[in-house]
């Protein structure tokens, strides 16, 4: 049985481990988590209560987490594009800069987006909001100084650390534009967008574009 992903196309986290399995052409069944009452979702809460996507299913095994699902696929499901270098320095590298998208990005342009969402009688945080808008600021300053002389995040090579650098990017700039004085940034981005694997998930993904609630620009 071939691999299975549960998961959602415009989901940054389920692009995060699509990209994975892209750049290896990494055969597997796409469960797109559309609606609640789709077998494909009743089977991903059955599997998984805590009903945060995307999920792996690997025969008998399941991995949860985008991280641990490009993790499991270095490890079970090798390709050419080694996305952990083998390493141990190397790979540390990889996963500091994973966590690093993963908690100084995606977190709080998530936050900002999340309050937008709720209801309009719902009470706000504009006070969170404002920490998460500086919280990507100062992120934006020290990846600029970071990427300065880089083409890819960890390394020379595209990684684990790129597999969530692009969607975790794409959806920050939309949410809070990345300033032009962080040239370097801007310009991984625009490298980002442009690889194959990247192109490939974010197409995946355009057809809800009109569900963000912070605008979709038509640039990207």
């Amino acid at each position: 049985m071939p691999l299975q992903l549960y998961a959602h196309p415009f989901s940054s986290y389920s692009q995060k481990a699509l990209i994975a399995l892209y750049e290896n052409d990494t055969p597997f069944e796409f469960r797109a988590l559309e609606h609640p009452e789709h077998p494909d979702y009743m089977e991903f809460a059955r599997r998984w209560p805590i009903r945060r996507f995307p999920l792996l299913v690997d025969g008998a095994r399941q991995v949860m987490e985008a991280t641990c699902i490009v993790e499991y696929l270095h490890l079970h499901h090798p390709g050419p594009v080694r996305l952990i270098p083998d390493d141990a320095d190397a790979a540390l590298e990889v996963r500091m800069l994973d966590r690093f998208f993963d908690n100084y990005v995606s977190t709080p342009q998530q936050k900002v987006v999340f309050d937008r969402l709720r209801a309009e009688d719902a009470l706000r945080d504009p006070q969170g909001v404002a920490d998460a808008r500086t919280m990507l600021e100062t992120a934006y300053a020290w990846l600029d100084g970071h990427m300065a002389g880089r083409t890819w995040a960890a390394n020379e090579t595209f990684s684990l650390a790129d597999c969530g650098a692009a969607p975790f990017l794409f959806y920050a700039d939309w949410t809070h534009a990345i300033d032009a004085r962080f040239k370097h940034v801007r310009r991984y981005r625009e490298r980002l967008l442009a690889r194959p694997s990247v192109m490939r998930a974010v197409d995946g993904g355009r057809p809800y574009r009109a569900y963000f609630p912070l605008g979709a620009p038509d640039r990207d």
